[in-house]
């Protein structure tokens, strides 16, 4: 066969399928953003990981004091395409929390409503004394966080992590749309949540997965910054 005759073929095939070419931009489009997205994520993880050392390690002797045991808290979480992945947090509960929570849950009808609601609970009772709560308000048991962010597990901004029970209460063109996306280390939700229904939630993370832009990105990374600042904790 002939160049021209290749040419020609080429030309067809792409004639009687546009859908397809316009199906392998959009795929190359987001290879590139993804790209960049991670490269931002790198060269701002990095150096503040290394700040956040000194930060980790007073937090650390701290809850040792308090609580002996693990400093370090893992969790599997499900992270882009569904993948799991060991998410690590500085402890702020107490190293029997789960028996501690079922036996809350229990005796509180109250505290099991809003667990089932929103699978959080205003006034937990596994929390660290003194240490777990100033751990938490400023998001200091994220810090680890960012090694996550260095390893691709996350990004620095995207929607948040969930364990795998939570996710399954989502619907699921919703798990779809954030499988797309690394998850993050803070999100639109997390700086912009009126409530804390899984329905504002849903419709945060959608509006960001399908509105992203890098000045969102910035938007989001110091709106966190003031909401921290304040002592508010938003992750």
């Amino acid at each position: 066969m002939t160049a021209r005759a290749r040419a020609r073929l080429r030309s067809g095939r792409a004639a009687a399928a546009p859908g397809r070419l316009i199906l392998v931009a959009a795929a190359g489009w987001r290879l590139r953003v993804m790209a960049v997205k991670r490269l931002i994520d790198l060269l701002l993880a990095v150096p503040l990981l290394l700040l956040a050392l000194p930060v980790m390690l007073a937090a650390a002797v701290a809850i040792r004091r308090v609580d002996p045991g693990p400093v370090l808290y893992r969790q599997i979480r499900i992270g882009r395409h569904g993948r799991p992945f060991v998410l690590w947090k500085l402890r702020t509960m107490v190293t029997d929390a789960d028996r501690r929570l079922a036996e809350h849950l229990a005796a509180d009808p109250q505290a099991r409503a809003e667990w089932q609601a929103t699978c959080k609970l205003a006034h937990d009772p596994r929390i660290l004394p003194r240490i777990g709560s100033p751990l938490r308000r400023f998001a200091i048991d994220e810090l680890p966080q960012l090694w996550n962010v260095v390893r691709g597990d996350l990004s620095l901004v995207g929607p948040r992590p969930l364990p795998a029970y939570h996710l399954k209460r989502l619907p699921k063109r919703v798990r779809t749309l954030r499988g797309r996306v690394r998850p993050g280390l803070t999100g639109l939700w997390q700086v912009a949540r009126r409530d804390r229904s899984h329905a504002e939630m849903q419709r945060l993370d959608l509006a960001y997965v399908t509105g992203w832009s890098p000045w969102l990105d910035l938007v989001i990374l110091l709106r966190t910054a003031v909401v921290l600042g304040s002592g508010r904790h938003c992750l």
